[in-house]
């Protein structure tokens, strides 16, 4: 079966980085576009930004020019790089494969189960 494995979250302070990573398998990664959603507490799930299959790249505004999303065909991996980080950016973060690049969730059949990210000021 489609397994989504997210890792690279923790705790950190505000204006450091980290670089999550999604280890993907049961599925021909190179078929698929990979999202990178978050949700906050009491907070709907957002969308971070996405890969396409060439490695096109889409991000929300609230990220843009602070994250980096990027894939590796060869080890099934998709990662997100988190640059500045801000207290705003705490949440659980999960990696989603599917068809096509997309802003909406649902466009999105496989999740992975998430990482914890705490930006502390």
């Amino acid at each position: 079966q489609v397994q989504l494995v997210e890792s690279g979250g923790g705790l950190v302070q505000a204006g450091d980085s980290l670089r999550l990573s999604c280890a993907a398998s049961g599925l021909t990664f190179s078929s698929y576009a990979m999202g990178w959603f978050r949700q906050a507490p009491g907070k709907e799930r957002e969308f971070v930004g996405a890969v396409s299959l060439r490695g096109f790249t889409i991000y929300a505004d609230s990220v843009k020019g602070r994250f980096t999303i990027s894939r590796d065909n060869a080890k099934n991996t998709v990662y997100l790089q988190m640059n500045s980080l801000k207290p705003e950016d705490t949440a659980v973060y999960y990696c989603a494969a599917g068809s096509g690049l997309a802003y909406i969730s649902s466009v999105y059949p496989y999740w992975g189960q998430g990482t914890q990210v705490t930006v502390s000021s």
